[in-house]
């Protein structure tokens, strides 16, 4: 991993959100909006993904946390690369926890690819984490998904807007299916003409779901 955006918190730390950006993208591309719907005692994350070809985009080398193969239900996954980008994401748990910041006010959350490793590094994850927000993604390797018993009541809200051309809201709704029957505290949201991005509305759920459960 190379390049992380930082924002430090005013004064003593006593929370951290660490944001993953979706493909294509940098840390910069979400900080400055997570930025303005955090809480002033929390520390932001926004790293970058290392720039690799990926298999979707006709092999283009762009930022990514794992390759792409295709958008088929059924078509390959690169398991090796979400494992690695997972252990990147526990990298970072680690280093907010060894500063200080206890699991249980650590914040994971994501957008689009971001969101799918979001997903995935936060329910295996083997300590309690304070919430896990997905937005506009999918659940990568739900066949073979552990979910650490800690993590079945994490608070769990994932958003998708109707009209997205990019992850079809049947990805989202998929993904709904299999989390509301392996987690006790989670939300499914729909934006109605929201296409592949966010929105007013969906960044005030955000900032009161990391208000509630960073308080």
């Amino acid at each position: 991993m190379s390049r992380n955006v930082v924002v430090n918190a005013v004064g003593k730390p006593t929370a951290s959100i660490i944001f993953l950006h979706g493909l294509g993208d940098t840390g910069h591309g979400w900080s400055s909006t997570i930025k303005a719907i955090k809480p002033s005692y929390a520390n932001l994350i926004c790293p970058t993904a290392d720039i690799m070809p990926v298999t979707l985009n006709g092999g283009f080398p762009m930022p990514s946390w794992f390759d792409l193969y295709s958008l088929d239900t059924n078509g390959r996954v690169d398991e090796p690369g979400i494992e690695r980008a997972k252990a990147l994401v526990e990298g970072l748990i680690n280093a907010e926890e060894k500063a200080g910041i206890p699991s249980n006010r650590i914040l994971l959350g994501g957008f689009s690819q971001g969101g799918a490793l979001a997903l995935y590094s936060g329910l295996t994850y083997p300590k309690p984490l304070a919430g896990i927000i997905a937005l506009s993604c999918w659940i990568p390797l739900h066949d073979k998904l552990n979910i650490s018993e800690c993590n079945k009541k994490t608070p769990t809200i994932q958003c998708h807007g109707d009209a997205d051309p990019i992850v079809a809201l049947k990805w989202g709704q998929m993904t709904s299916e299999y989390l509301k029957k392996h987690l006790t505290n989670y939300s499914f949201k729909i934006y109605p003409r929201l296409q592949h991005s966010s929105n007013d509305e969906e960044l005030r759920d955000m900032k009161k779901f990391i208000e509630d459960n960073l308080k």
